[in-house]
This record gives C-alpha cells, sequence and structure tokens, in this order.
C-alpha cells in the first residue's frame, strides 16, 4: 500500500536537491556572473527548477527520484504548472510573509499530520507519495 510521506524523507530528498542541484547553480553563478550565492538569479533558476521539472518529470525533483517520493494533486493525478505555481509561488509567499515561521509550522504540520501535508501542499491540493506514476492513489484512500 503506497503512503504520504513524512518528514524525514521529504528532509533528505531537500538536502539531496541542496547538494545536486541548488549548490551547483549559486556556484555556477557565482562563478559566471560575481552574483550573491543566495542573489537573484540563483533564486530564479531554483524556482523554475521546482515549478517546471516536477511537471514534465510525473511530481519527481532529483532529491525526490533518489528517494522515490513524488508530489502528486490530492485525487492522485500528475502535478501541472497550476499546482506548481500555487505550490512554489503563493506557499513561497506565505514564507515570507510569515517571517520564516511558516516553514517551522509546515516541518511540524508534516511531522504531527496523519497526510503528512505541510502549508504549500494545503494552498496547491496536493501531497508527496511513494507511489510510482500512475499508481497514486487519492489521498482519502493514504495511510
Amino acid at each position: 500500500m503506497y503512503q504520504s510521506v513524512g518528514f524525514w524523507t521529504r528532509v533528505g530528498a531537500f538536502l539531496l536537491d541542496g547538494l545536486i542541484i541548488y549548490f551547483p547553480i549559486a556556484l555556477i553563478t557565482y562563478i559566471l556572473f560575481h552574483s550573491d550565492i543566495d542573489g537573484p538569479i540563483p533564486s530564479v533558476i531554483q524556482s523554475l527548477y521546482m515549478l517546471i521539472v516536477p511537471v514534465f518529470w510525473y511530481g519527481y525533483m532529483v532529491g525526490k527520484r533518489i528517494l522515490g517520493i513524488r508530489i502528486v494533486k490530492t485525487d492522485g493525478t500528475d502535478v501541472t504548472i497550476g499546482t506548481m505555481l500555487l505550490r512554489v509561488f503563493v506557499g513561497g509567499l506565505v514564507y515570507g510573509i510569515t517571517l520564516g515561521i511558516g516553514y517551522i509550522v509546515s516541518a511540524f504540520m508534516v511531522g504531527i499530520r496523519k497526510d503528512h501535508r505541510a502549508i504549500h501542499d494545503l494552498i496547491a491540493g496536493t501531497y508527496v507519495t511513494d507511489a510510482p506514476p500512475e499508481e497514486a492513489p487519492p489521498l482519502e484512500q493514504v495511510n
């Protein structure tokens, strides 16, 4: 039976993305453009990565793919560009407005909630699952 994915697996995927994607992007933009590692150029590239890659790769990003987890809509279907816009940008706006407190709340939500959904998941109508493409059940059938 497939499940929604909890805190530590999601943290692991985030750390893998950081090492494999985010850090190299920051380093390359620093070398090429003399941009701050946390400046606007790496931030835009990273945001585009988070927005576009899951749409074309069945909800996977590199870290998630390595760990065998992916983002799906609550009805079990693949994410769309609209879904990811809500998840990445509207969710990011909430985290920014709350000065990062939303990240802490989301971490607790993923750890405590039965469905393991964070703020950005609730906004976008998504959850993270270990189900492969074409096999993700609707959220109400998970756990």
